[in-house]
């Protein structure tokens, strides 16, 4: 069949397009001010800006389409787990962050880490501005998917579930049809940006010890989840890690948990350990409300900064405070480019006391690394998946027969 051809699979699609984004990127960046490079970089950034509003606006689609339906899929169970969804949830988020916590500790007082992130190019404005609003905000397809999933469920009210399952047909086609062709394209003009800014040349070399240390730190933590995850459920969890590559990229490529959600869908479909009704509840939930990479990045980040402009780091009570506090705003940060640092800008500065200085310097180097903390949360959301399978069939929680595909 044509797609176990790996040449026109989606993770082939995707390094394509990362690679010729970074080349053209590189090569507009050195015949910068030329007449046919400044065309070029405005049709970059007019159908960048196109393609984002597009994926941007199909998301909350995409969260009702699969939650609701599946939550009346879950029967008298939809209550009891969803429960359960935000407890591993927050659990992973205050997980991650005291695991930093203690990194910080131990690695920053023998970092020594240049700040310098001057002498970046600015890639010209959008030409053509066109506008595409959701028709609602994602926080709010998030609450109004669980809502009416549980009204549904307690009142039995099978017109609104056969129109729910309708619904999801639908957006199944959507996804399928139009947003995973376009994410390819996406992504490229995405490095395509970065490379002509310098940001993958200049910016990415000045916190460089610092990244490093936090992508260690994300693959550490999403091996323990999917460790305890495989233990709890009594799964194979490498079955389900295996498929995650596509989604992994999508994720760097879009520093999106929320854009990335129509290929996490199509990656954990694919994992045999992983029931099809737990997938289409648990991912589009967790791609809202999981965010241990980002919460991991910043605390470590916070960290360093304070070390680097204030002298010394928070002392331990801060830090705990602080970790106990992110993880209850990391559950409802948008999974949009730096929603977790945006979302918690209060504590950084009533809690750690950061000045202007100091926020401006944790926003520019969260978003060195954004992309990555990003696939971590992705990936993670996985084995969160297989916690929920493993919860699922201990509890003798009935599967419900699901044959939409992706």
């Amino acid at each position: 069949m044509k797609k176990n051809n790996f040449f026109t699979s989606l993770p082939f699609k995707l390094l394509v397009g990362v690679i010729i984004g970074i080349i053209t990127g590189i090569i507009l960046n050195k015949t910068d001010g030329a007449s046919l490079t400044v065309a070029i970089l405005n049709i970059v950034v007019t159908v960048k800006y196109v393609l984002g509003q597009l994926i941007n606006f199909c998301v909350p689609l995409i969260i009702i389409g699969f939650i609701a339906p599946s939550i009346t899929k879950l029967g008298n169970s939809a209550s009891r787990m969803l429960g359960v969804a935000l407890v591993i949830a927050y659990a992973s988020s205050i997980g991650a962050a005291l695991f930093s916590t203690g990194a910080g500790y131990v690695l920053i007082p023998h970092l020594s880490i240049v700040t310098d992130v001057e002498g970046l190019k600015t890639l010209p404005e959008v030409v053509f501005e066109l506008s595409i609003p959701q028709i609602m905000s994602v926080m709010s397809a998030l609450v109004f998917s669980i809502m009416v999933g549980l009204a549904a469920t307690w009142n039995q009210t099978k017109l609104i579930t056969g129109v729910l399952d309708e619904f999801q047909k639908i957006v199944l086609s959507i996804v399928s049809k139009i947003i995973i062709p376009i994410l390819p394209f996406f992504i490229a003009l995405t490095f395509c940006g970065l490379a002509y800014e310098g940001s993958i040349t200049k910016q990415l070399p000045v916190f460089l010890q610092v990244i490093v240390i936090v992508l260690i730190g994300h693959f550490i933590w999403m091996a323990l989840l999917y460790f305890l995850a495989g233990v709890y459920s009594h799964e194979n969890p490498m079955e389900v890690v295996r498929h995650y590559g596509p989604a992994y990229l999508t994720a760097v490529g879009t520093m999106s948990s929320a854009a990335t959600l129509a290929v996490a869908l199509q990656c954990a479909g694919k994992a045999k350990p992983l029931r099809k009704d737990m997938v289409q509840f648990g991912i589009p939930l967790f791609a809202n409300i999981h965010l241990c990479g980002s919460v991991l990045t910043e605390v470590f980040f916070v960290m360093t900064i304070s070390k680097i402009l204030y002298g010394s780091i928070p002392a331990p009570g801060t830090m705990i405070l602080f970790c106990l506090l992110l993880g209850i705003f990391a559950l409802g940060a948008p999974g949009v480019p730096g929603g977790t640092v945006m979302a918690s800008l209060g504590l950084i500065t009533g809690v750690l006391g950061f000045n202007e200085t100091g926020t401006a310097l944790m926003l520019t180097i969260f978003a060195l690394q954004d992309s990555f903390g990003t696939a971590c949360n992705v990936t993670g959301d996985g084995a969160l998946t297989l916690i929920l399978t493993g919860y699922a069939k201990r509890h003798n929680i009935k599967e419900q027969n699901i044959s939409v595909d992706l």
